[in-house]
């Protein structure tokens, strides 16, 4: 169960601890790590990932045996290059631990054990959103967490030159950290594109969005106004961005309707759209002239009034006008 997120070298030896200084980078057993800058960003797998590799299946147990096979392959190729290495498996026994240990030992790299001391009611719990195939029996679950609590005693003289316990490390910094870096690289600010304009149509419509979201150079459609469309299938929006909404100078996005005062008027008609559930609105035609739907030709309430005599409380006249 590995409930915690990524921590970095800094974190799992903290700043006063004897580091037992070694000219190579240390192997940690057990959580994940974040790979030193100076190398290539490859973050190991865990004995899961090995089992999808090997039956396209995460869950299937009877894989393990070649998922650990292949996660020790890796390991070592990974040692001999003297890279900073993760074990992200359960390992609360002392023979699935001796082999790692041991490969550390052979390349000269540092073995540090990290206990991850999360109540195993808790890791139950968790268990809850998984698919069947990925849940292991409560008694499985408890019985590891104990092999955990015992094996504390046992792991110096196993050969762990650190054992550090998950509830003493920073944890906060490095949530932070990942959070700017993503943030960083969707203003462009790590040096890449960023998400330019894309940026207000994830905080308009969530990033679900971003893969169907196509810009439509040149268009006219909106009076000189960028245009981009949103297509699934068969079915697609099309939307305008508008850069000075009410005169303010602020941002926001129109999508293309149908005229509501004209069954037969052709002209492009735009109503403001606020979220993904006002997309969803105006695909199921859940729009109507008081959602502040503009058209071209005809200028709104007057002329839909006078051609159709609304009566403001009657919601199935106002459906039919639709």
């Amino acid at each position: 169960m590995n409930p915690h997120p990524f921590l970095t070298l800094g974190q799992v030896l903290p700043l006063g601890q004897n580091r037992h200084p070694i000219p190579h980078y240390p192997t940690t057993l057990r959580h994940p790590v974040r790979t030193p800058a100076q190398h290539p960003s490859t973050p190991a797998r865990s004995a899961s990932t090995r089992r999808s590799n090997r039956e396209d299946d995460a869950g299937d147990q009877t894989a393990t045996a070649d998922a650990v096979a292949a996660l020790h392959l890796l390991l070592e190729a990974r040692m001999r290059r003297r890279l900073l290495t993760v074990v992200d498996a359960t390992n609360v026994t002392r023979a699935a631990r001796e082999p790692l240990v041991a490969a550390a030992l052979r390349h000269n790299m540092l073995p540090i054990a990290v206990l991850v001391t999360t109540p195993g009611s808790v890791c139950i719990e968790r268990q809850g959103p998984r698919p069947a195939n990925r849940t292991v029996p409560e008694a499985t679950v408890l019985q590891q967490r104990q092999d955990m609590v015992d094996s504390q005693r046992t792991l110096k003289a196993e050969g762990f030159a650190e054992v550090v316990v998950s509830d003493g490390l920073g944890r906060l910094l490095p949530f932070l950290e990942r959070l700017n870096a993503a943030r960083q690289a969707d203003l462009g600010l790590d040096g890449g594109d960023g998400l330019g304009h894309l940026l207000l149509v994830r905080r308009f419509f969530g990033p679900e969005i971003l893969p169907l979201w196509q810009w439509k150079p040149g268009s006219t459609l909106a009076g000189g106004d960028r245009v981009a469309e949103i297509r699934l299938g068969g079915q697609h929006l099309t939307l305008a961005l508008r850069t000075d909404v009410d005169g303010e100078g602020d941002y926001g996005f129109d999508v293309l309707v149908p005229c509501p005062y004209d069954d037969d008027c052709t002209a492009p008609a735009w109503a403001p759209v606020y979220s993904v559930t006002w997309l969803y609105r105006a695909l199921n035609q859940g729009m109507d002239p008081d959602d502040g739907i503009t058209c071209t030709v005809h200028d709104g309430t007057d002329q839909e009034a006078e051609a159709h005599d609304l009566d403001a409380g009657d919601v199935d006249t106002k459906a039919v006008v639709w």
